[in-house]
């Protein structure tokens, strides 16, 4: 198995990509074990590989990155998400060093690069276009940078060989980027990235000029490619699906601030605010107060739900205040109006619409409050067994431990 060495970075033993089905996980030799594995986050004595502190950039009026500070830990694979001008890809371009910060310093493995122009940094950057020449051929295309820093011929064929190989493009070194597939054309940006070493390799939506199924089968073979040459990824994206698949870590941005940093477990299942829980997946959200709170359990009074709804905890608020409950629509459970749910939290209404998505159905159900909230259930038998019909009576119900609590 051929990998690229990068400074300062051991070598992993992994499996052999160019074997793997990417949907199909296969055990393999590990000696080292990855950043997935070892989480060095949670370690408080853990140097960061890239730290930024208090970094701010404003463009008139407009703070596009307001006093962000975070760690980065070396060998992570680590997504920048947020909608639209939410400031991701100012960060991103900062990190390159096209363009200045106003304020704070972002230091790499060590070195504050703040002021450091781009082509002095450990850094490089997989644009979003490719920016492949096309009039060169794969070969020509990654040994670029090799060639403009002088790097001795014999040594320029051996690295491109080893980075086409990586990618599983070896047989197409002589092709040009018009004779490619999109995909194809990923891996040779991803190759010309990768191959003089940097520290830091920065991506911005690198996947989303590909179709959705190549998408998918793409985010697994980029995330085993990582964890072989063990160099830092940052990545901007707006698909959360993406990040979710992709990411050791995840933050949020909002408003050129940083509302969230954490696995995409944790970001999914324990969103911090409103915003979060709302923009990570589908979610339905109950507006409330606070009734009451007991040492197993507490108790929201909400309008929205036309009923008390029951959580596991409410640490730290006090009776009325204004809370909101988020559940997911996996986690809701549906039953017919007749047959009732044992479950804490029951609500009655009247499916409103189906959708047949082939391994699940999504359901649009109307409570009595008037609110409507999506359920989803697995498609265990064909469409014409399912359980629940248009304009049937149901309940809805869920556990207490299903319900997230978050500012409203």
């Amino acid at each position: 198995m051929l990998a690229v060495p990068v400074e300062g970075v051991p070598l992993r033993r992994h499996r052999d990509i160019r074997t793997l089905d990417p949907f199909t996980k296969v055990p393999g030799p590990v000696t080292t074990p990855s950043v997935r594995e070892s989480e060095p986050w949670r370690d408080l004595s853990a140097e960061a590989h890239i730290k930024i502190d208090q970094l701010v950039k404003v463009f008139g009026e407009t703070r596009a990155v307001d006093e962000v500070s975070l760690g980065i830990h070396r060998g992570e694979l680590f997504s920048l998400l947020g909608g639209s001008g939410c400031g991701k890809t100012t960060l991103l371009r900062m990190l390159a060093g096209f363009v200045t910060p106003d304020a704070g310093s972002i230091v790499i493995d060590g070195q504050d690069v703040s002021r450091v122009p781009p082509y002095e940094r450990p850094v490089n950057m997989m644009f979003q276009s490719y920016a492949l020449f096309p009039h060169m051929t794969v070969e020509d295309n990654v040994a670029f940078g090799l060639r403009r820093d002088g790097v001795e011929k014999g040594e320029i064929k051996r690295r491109v060989g080893e980075a086409l190989e990586l990618v599983q493009l070896g047989a197409l070194a002589r092709r040009k980027p018009g004779q490619l597939s999109g995909g194809q054309r990923q891996r040779v940006a991803l190759a010309r990235s990768i191959i003089k070493r940097p520290k830091v390799l920065l991506l911005d939506e690198p996947l989303s000029a590909l179709d959705k199924k190549l998408r998918e089968a793409t985010q697994y073979e980029l995330r085993l490619i990582q964890e072989q040459v063990g160099i830092t990824f940052v990545m901007v994206t707006h698909d959360q699906e993406e990040a979710m698949t992709m990411s050791t870590r995840i933050a949020v941005m909002n408003h050129g601030k940083i509302v969230q940093v954490g696995t995409p477990s944790e970001i999914y299942e324990y969103p911090q605010s409103r915003f979060v829980a709302d923009f990570i997946g589908s979610v339905n959200l109950f507006e409330g107060r606070l009734r009451e709170s007991f040492a197993d359990h507490a108790v929201i009074e909400s309008a929205e739900a036309g009923a008390d709804l029951v959580v596991s905890h409410a640490a730290g608020h006090l009776p009325g205040a204004a809370l909101c409950v988020a559940v997911r629509p996996e986690k809701l459970r549906l039953a017919k109006a007749a047959d009732g749910l044992d479950l804490p939290n029951g609500l009655a209404g009247r499916v409103r619409d189906v959708a047949y998505l082939g391994d699940s159905c999504v359901y649009h159900v109307t409570l009595e409050s008037g609110k409507v909230v999506t359920a989803t259930a697995p498609n265990l038998g064909r469409w014409r067994d399912q359980p629940f019909g248009r304009d049937e009576e149901v309940i809805v119900g869920w556990t207490a431990q299903a319900s997230i609590l978050v500012e409203p």
